[in-house]
């Protein structure tokens, strides 16, 4: 049997099906890889554009969420300055009397309160029964004293006549000279104690040490007053008035006397005009508060010891306005709401001032060209982005 061992060159370079079908698996493996890594890129592209756009748009919404807040812008004004405060009436001079004798049984009281009083008028007569019957004794010794003082003259003027004659010696003329300018003397003493009597009599009246109106009786008939008994009568002096205003040290550093300040007591709706007519040369350094006092003339309103209201000029300042609705604090202090940088809230401490019709005076913190929140900032927080609104009118 013949084989044929040639191989025909168009069986070897012919394709086998199995290689054939392994070539075209990696091309399709190929195609897929590619695929997908084209697909990859594109969805890549794709979030990225859209993800720009999507922060775009979300802070374009947030933007459109922002709270519309109204906001003033305060401008600088003139103000003029007032100082607010209470205090207490009292007597610009009040004169507390009492008994300057030894004192004794109250006989009569002549006054009563509110009474007006002249000066050296006796407000009071103390018993003096034991003094008028010492000065009538006082008296009498005068008699005797003047009656002893005749008889040494007497008897001089006749030892002068016996001299001459021999009967009287120099020696018994000087003794009878001493015992007539003794006895002389003796009548001049017995005045003089008379004079204390007197006086001491007198000092059992109580008088005014000065013209006024009196403000408390203490003394009643039959009571037993002496030195000790400490006060019987007040009196304000003039009925001259005052209100005694606590101040701290900044408010009084503003004030000096003739400044005008209006008063009404409690209770009243008159006002009264008065000015300061002293201001506290010393600082309680306890309250860190001195007094201002406000000379007032005298009206029955004006009742020494009650309460009143004071409002003092203290002259005009120029500062930004605010109404109360935007100042607003907390344990840290007083504070607004200013519109800052890409219409952030920023907080800006102040300083307050005096409460006018128009707002509240800002001493310190505002310059006045800030944008103020007016309403709103009980609600915001520092950092957060708004809309602001300005208030029309506002400066």
């Amino acid at each position: 049997m013949n084989f044929d061992s040639r191989i025909e060159s168009g069986e070897i370079s012919g394709s086998n099906p199995l290689l054939d079908d392994g070539g075209d698996r990696a091309r399709r493996r190929k195609l897929i890889v590619g695929g997908i890594a084209l697909l990859l890129a594109v969805a890549l592209i794709w979030f990225m554009m859209n993800r720009g756009s999507g922060a775009a748009k979300e802070a374009e919404n947030k933007k459109d969420q922002a709270p519309v807040v109204t906001v003033v812008a305060p401008g600088r004004v003139t103000v003029e300055g007032a100082i607010n405060v209470t205090g207490t009436l009292a007597a610009r001079r009040e004169m507390p009397v009492g008994i300057a004798g030894e004192g004794g049984q109250v006989v009569s009281v002549l006054v009563d309160a509110g009474q007006w009083v002249r000066q050296g008028q006796v407000l009071a007569v103390i018993d003096r029964s034991v003094q008028v019957q010492q000065q009538t004794s006082q008296a009498a010794q005068i008699q005797v004293a003047r009656a002893n003082a005749d008889l040494a003259e007497a008897n001089l003027q006749r030892a002068l006549k016996l001299v001459d004659k021999g009967f009287v010696s120099t020696a018994d003329i000087d003794r009878l000279r001493a015992q007539r300018d003794s006895a002389i003397a003796q009548v001049s003493v017995a005045g003089a104690q008379l004079g204390v009597l007197q006086a001491q009599s007198r000092r059992l009246n109580v008088v005014a040490p000065a013209a006024g109106l009196v403000l408390e009786r203490r003394a009643e008939p039959g009571q037993v007053v002496s030195a000790g008994s400490g006060v019987l009568f007040r009196l304000a002096k003039g009925g001259e008035m005052e209100l005694r205003a606590l101040l701290g040290e900044t408010d009084l550093a503003a004030l000096a006397p003739g400044i005008a300040a209006e008063v009404v007591p409690v209770g009243a709706d008159k006002v009264f005009v008065g000015q300061i007519w002293q201001v506290s040369p010393v600082i309680d350094p306890a309250t860190r508060q001195g007094t201002a006092r406000i000379a007032l003339a005298y009206a029955p309103e004006l009742r020494p010891g009650g309460f009143a209201s004071v409002t003092i000029k203290s002259g005009t300042m120029v500062a930004p306005v605010l109404p109360e609705s935007a100042v607003l604090s907390d344990a840290q202090g007083a504070f607004v709401y200013i519109v800052g940088k890409d219409n952030k809230v920023e907080r800006r401490a102040v300083k307050q001032g005096q409460i006018t019709p128009q707002g509240i005076v800002i001493v310190e913190g505002l310059n006045g060209t800030e944008q103020v929140v007016l309403r709103a900032g009980g609600f915001l927080q520092p950092g957060e982005e708004i809309k602001p609104k300005i208030e029309k009118g506002s400066r």
